[in-house]
């Protein structure tokens, strides 16, 4: 029975969330309370003004505390400061989401939640853009609202982040602007099974994601395109594959073309009644 239980929670949370695990943007829904994820994230940029590709490792662990609250760690590894293809340990982060809306209907369901990142990072500052995920130490706040209806999922974010010195060697520039104002606008579809029959059943999920970002100081800004196909097994094991591409900018960006690839791990536990 209890095994049954158990195969209902997962089917109804990958029938309802599955297309709402976006890429490259964050959905306002939580992991599930109780899990534990471990997710490797990499990526392969194009160098813009030197021959040559950058790749970055970011290792990531989340917590599903409870059901409005999770915790994740990242850790920031590349080869982008490197003088041979060897990786070095650039950094990491701390970021904490709180989902304080929570409606549901029958095939759908509304989510708010508010978000915040703390990163420290030690590579050299190269660019305008400012990304607390991977480039810049700082700090990041902001709000998400997420839309499911049946197979589609519509997330939209609006955030402020604030760049510092990337210590001990690399001070933020005086020239360039250390706030940015960041908005996301993404879209899911669940596109395989047509009809669930086994919470064992692979999910395929198309996805589409606008990323831009207005420098306060200038008024620079980028928005870039993300197409990916998404594979989620056995409602655990979850695996991403995007391309990301500048669809427009007027600041200074050194790779910004390029793959992802996400490969991602959860363990759900159940608390037993005493």
């Amino acid at each position: 029975m209890r095994a049954l239980v158990i195969a209902l929670l997962i089917l109804g949370s990958c029938q309802m969330r599955a297309q709402e695990l976006f890429v490259v943007t964050e959905p306002a829904s939580n992991a599930p309370a109780g899990s534990l994820g471990f997710k490797l994230g990499e990526s392969l940029m194009k160098e813009k003004y030197k021959a040559g590709y950058n790749y970055h490792m970011m290792p990531e662990i989340t917590w599903g505390v409870s059901k409005s609250l999770m915790l994740r760690a990242s850790g920031f590894i590349s080869n982008r400061n490197s003088t041979s293809s060897d990786l070095k340990t650039e950094g990491g982060s701390l970021y904490a989401k709180y989902r304080f809306v929570s409606t549901d209907d029958l095939h759908s369901h509304f989510r708010m939640a508010a978000f915040g990142r703390y990163s420290f990072n030690n590579a050299d500052i190269h660019q305008e853009e400012i990304e607390t995920m991977g480039h810049n130490s700082g700090f990041e706040v902001g709000i998400v609202a997420t839309q499911l209806i049946k197979k589609v999922a519509i997330s939209t974010s609006l955030s402020v982040e604030k760049a510092l010195d990337n210590e001990p060697d690399n001070p933020f520039p005086n020239s360039q602007s250390n706030r940015a104002f960041n908005y996301t606008l993404s879209v899911g579809k669940l596109m395989y099974p047509r009809y669930y029959s086994d919470f064992k059943q692979t999910n395929i999920n198309l996805m589409l994601e606008l990323v831009g970002q207005t420098l306060n100081e200038n008024q620079r800004s980028f928005l870039d395109v993300v197409p990916s196909v998404q594979f989620i097994i056995n409602s655990q094991a979850r695996i991403d594959l995007a391309y990301k591409q500048q669809l427009y900018s007027s600041m200074l960006r050194s790779a910004p073309n390029g793959i992802y690839l996400n490969l991602q791990y959860t363990f759900f536990t159940f608390k037993k009644n005493k």
